[in-house]
């Protein structure tokens, strides 16, 4: 293993399932034994062999589910009827305990999209990646700009050493998924007082919307359960300007147990922590967004930026918000 990783390693480790638009031959392959989850003719996530194996159990199919050769659809003629019935599957799956990955059960429900922002139906947060199905964060990176005599400086998390997925692993400032009925912009403000103590009014006042990322992950290791299920994700990124301590700037502090520490790094040291593959994949890719946009790193003096940029910036086939 190497000691030092190229920053298109970290994105290979985040966009790591094969784009239908450019590369179609490395998808079909991909998929070649993936059944499409589709509503109304419309791919909604794939779902890999050991999930399918496991709607076709008698006591699932049929009123809840229909199958059919590389096609999987959910029941239901209203948003209600398909949120119970696929509520009903991952229960019954949790009880008999057929997933590892359920173990992390949140009752916290996503929302899974039909065309033209129309919620499809609502599941448990845990289940979504059996189903491959498209959800959403917010990501905020807390920084020190740079100054005649400092280097810019990034406030990094150390995610807690207990977390069920990827601990001990630094991430972005602030994180969290996207409940329903939560925004991006609501769900910052909620972790910045959660994960990393920052006062509401406070972010409220300087946290600045700066775009998204989205890439396609399947999930290994680290990520906690099955490993192979697939994660595509969007999420929102905010930059949020802070003064040194030492001139009353706000210093973010451990709250809810979801992190260890806060660590003040400047970019050099970003930098080898990325190259070490310390961060989590997707708080990775965050970063190296980060970079872009405040031209620390450029065409110039990366040559896999192209690539890089556009990976993160993946256009999907699936309905979104």
């Amino acid at each position: 293993m190497p000691s030092y990783y190229k920053y298109l390693d970290l994105v290979d480790q985040v966009d790591s399932f094969p784009n239908i638009a450019t590369h179609p031959v490395a998808f079909a392959e991909k998929t070649a034994d993936y059944s499409r989850f589709i509503h109304q003719a419309h791919t909604i996530g794939y779902i890999i062999p050991i999930v399918l194996d496991a709607l076709k159990d008698t006591t699932l199919s049929g009123d809840w589910w229909t199958i059919a050769p590389g096609v999987v659809s959910l029941n239901g003629d209203t948003t209600e009827e398909r949120t119970r019935n696929i509520e009903e599957t991952t229960r019954r799956w949790r009880e008999a305990k057929k997933f590892e990955i359920l173990s992390g059960w949140r009752n916290e429900k996503y929302t899974v999209y039909a065309p033209k922002s129309t919620p499809c139906f609502y599941m448990e947060r845990c289940a979504t990646p059996l189903f491959g199905v498209l959800t959403y964060g917010a990501h905020m990176t807390v920084y020190i700009p740079a100054t005649p005599t400092t280097p810019m400086r990034l406030w990094v998390p150390r995610r807690a050493a207990g977390k069920q997925t990827y601990p001990g692993m630094l991430d972005n400032t602030v994180a969290g998924g996207m409940g329903d009925g939560v925004g991006p912009w609501e769900c910052i403000v909620k972790e910045a007082g959660e994960e990393a103590s920052f006062e509401e009014s406070y972010v409220r006042e300087h946290a600045k919307a700066v775009g998204f990322l989205s890439y396609f992950y399947v999930r290994h290791d680290k990520a906690g359960g099955e490993i192979g299920l697939l994660q595509p994700e969007i999420e929102y990124v905010y930059d949020m300007i802070v003064k040194p301590e030492a001139e009353g700037g706000p210093v973010p502090k451990p709250f809810d147990g979801e992190v260890d520490e806060h660590m003040l790094m400047d970019v050099e040291e970003v930098k080898t922590a990325l190259k070490q593959m310390r961060f989590k994949p997707n708080c990775a890719a965050v970063i190296l967004d980060f970079f872009i946009r405040h031209g620390i790193l450029t065409n110039e003096n990366e040559p896999d930026y192209l690539e890089i940029y556009t990976r993160i910036h993946r256009r999907f086939e699936f309905p979104t918000r």
